[in-house]
């Protein structure tokens, strides 16, 4: 749904925000401030130092010293179902945010993003050894499907109260490993608005019992999946040939080039790696900045990717009958909106109030969506002038602050440095030397 807009009450969120870049940081969160109705106390926990306190930071993990901060950026020009958002993005590398929106920009011109998603439902798995029978154990366990069920349920009650609970279970037979035949139980879990992990953990752990009693061998492992493979989530672009136009290529062209550069992700496993790793560059800081498990999310998407032997793209880009470049996404997609550091961390919390997602499946739906935007900048930058031209202008800025520039001087050296297309530390310094000469 996206955040509910407070300018002109009744207003819809508009994600396209004029002259946003040029804005100074405090001016940009004011404005979302003012466009998503955030309170003052998750306005400071978004722009200030010291949102997390050392306090609350010594009880979520072990032998704290302190805290690690990333930029948080915002990336706008987002319409997903109809719908806008301003997408609260954790990251260090330049250039991501900016793809990201000015993707979304082009989008939104086509009527933006569509997506879907299947229920939340996490695999936790149950490691039967010592048996000698397996396939006798796996028929003895589906008959006590009922049992096993109902005792996961019983468990959590808060969970099946609110719609969700152990819906099945699975049995998977390993005739030959190292260790002997293998049975392993999956109980298939409706977590709702959680990412899961505790629940199916303490689930698994509490019919290990009964599978042991039931099969006749020995349950070892009790341990979810971080494959989620029935907890996807879909995104969709549909993009006219005069919105991918440029002034030196053609929207035929440029749609071309991007399906061509899809093509070989699809088939090599080495460009696959980092055609993936560019949409996790879309779903990590997400992940990151509304307090999620992004190594949940990275193992997920690999091994996803690589469901069916070999290594593949997350996405797919066509060129359908009208002419118009289609990009598709589908992937797993195990987010929460409770538990973990969505509940404990400030400015987590503010980031989701920012994002407006009611469900944790609104907020998967939007994580792909961001995916599928990052994809489709990455490959039309290779399709065309080639990656390093418009990241290395936004990566000068870094360089000239590594180099010494200060205040005004950021953006004069890192300007000189990206028309000159020689983003370097040492000519970073020599323009500065000049820059406090010319001062002189």
């Amino acid at each position: 749904m996206g955040a509910k807009a407070v300018e002109g009450e009744g207003a819809a969120l508009n994600s396209r925000i004029e002259k946003f870049r040029d804005m100074s940081p405090s001016e940009r969160l004011q404005k979302v401030a003012t466009l998503t109705g955030i309170s003052k106390t998750d306005t400071r926990a978004l722009g200030h130092p010291g949102a997390l306190p050392s306090t609350v930071a010594d009880g979520m993990i072990e032998n704290v010293i302190g805290t690690f901060e990333l930029p948080l950026g915002v990336a706008t020009n987002f319409t997903i179902n109809g719908s806008d958002y301003l997408i609260p993005m954790a990251v260090e590398e330049p250039s991501v945010v900016a793809a990201a929106s000015y993707m979304a920009r082009i989008a939104r011109g086509c009527g933006g993003f569509v997506t879907s998603s299947t229920a939340p439902i996490m695999r936790a798995q149950i490691q039967i050894l010592g048996l000698k029978d397996p396939y006798g154990a796996r028929a003895r366990l589906l008959s006590a499907r009922e049992e096993i069920v109902t005792a996961a349920n019983a468990k959590d009650h808060v969970l099946v109260r609110l719609g969700g609970g152990c819906r099945d279970i699975e049995i998977h037979v390993f005739e030959d490993t190292l260790v002997g035949p293998m049975v392993v139980l999956h109980l298939l879990v409706d977590v709702r608005d959680a990412m899961g992990a505790n629940t199916v953990n303490t689930m698994a752990e509490t019919v290990a019992p009964i599978v042991e009693r039931v099969s006749g061998g020995v349950v070892r492992l009790r341990i979810l999946s971080n494959l989620a493979d029935l907890r996807i989530a879909r995104a969709r672009v549909s993009l006219t040939p005069a919105s991918l136009a440029t002034s030196e290529y053609s929207g035929a062209r440029m749609a071309e080039g991007i399906v061509e550069a899809c093509a070989l992700a699809i088939v090599d496993p080495y460009r696959a790696a980092t055609h993936n790793k560019g949409i996790m560059n879309g779903i990590d800081p997400v992940v990151v900045a509304t307090g999620n498990d992004w190594r949940a999310i990275e193992a997920g998407a690999h091994a996803y990717a690589a469901r069916s032997g070999r290594y593949t793209s997350l996405s797919r880009w066509e060129i359908d009958s009208s002419g118009s470049l289609v990009g598709t996404i589908e992937m797993p997609m195990a987010l929460g909106l409770v538990g973990g550091a969505t509940k404990t961390h400030p400015a987590a919390q503010a980031a989701l109030k920012v994002l407006g997602v009611k469900s944790a499946q609104e907020l998967a739906e939007v994580a792909v969506a961001v995916g599928l935007a990052q994809n489709m900048a990455a490959l039309r930058a290779l399709a065309t002038e080639g990656i390093q031209r418009g990241h290395m202008a936004l990566h000068a800025r870094n360089i000239a602050i590594v180099a010494g520039a200060v205040g005004s001087e950021i953006d004069v050296v890192a300007a000189e440095l990206a028309n000159a297309h020689d983003v370097r530390t040492d000519r970073a310094k020599e323009i500065i030397k000049r820059l406090k000469a010319e001062k002189a």
